[in-house]
């Protein structure tokens, strides 16, 4: 809803197998994927992106509730290109977004 109401284009998936079934049709301009799906997990979803013709440019934000010491540089270092933890600050989410997906165009 914050991202909608902000100028994004949203489409929205329940679990993994509906949005890779998607996104074997379809290239986004970039993705929030949460780390725990009912069905896999987000690095899932991840790898399948990073294998697609230029899915090193999208860029794809972990969203996720593990929010230990060292989750952060863990998923970055998994080939996300930002990390935001759960539960969002719905002040500062939609910024948030457009900062990591402008770091990863520029």
């Amino acid at each position: 809803t914050l991202l909608s109401k902000n100028g994004f284009q949203v489409v929205d998936f329940g679990d993994g197998a509906t949005a890779l079934a998607w996104l074997k049709d379809n290239t986004p301009n970039s993705m929030l994927c949460d780390i725990l799906l009912p069905d896999m997990n987000g690095s899932d979803i991840l790898a399948f992106v990073r294998q697609k013709p230029n899915g090193d440019k999208i860029p794809v934000i972990a969203a996720t509730g593990f929010a230990k010491i060292n989750d952060r540089e863990k998923y970055l270092e998994m080939g996300f290109d930002g990390y935001i933890s759960k539960p969002i600050n719905t002040a500062t989410f939609v910024q948030e977004v457009k900062d990591y997906i402008e770091a990863k165009r520029s």
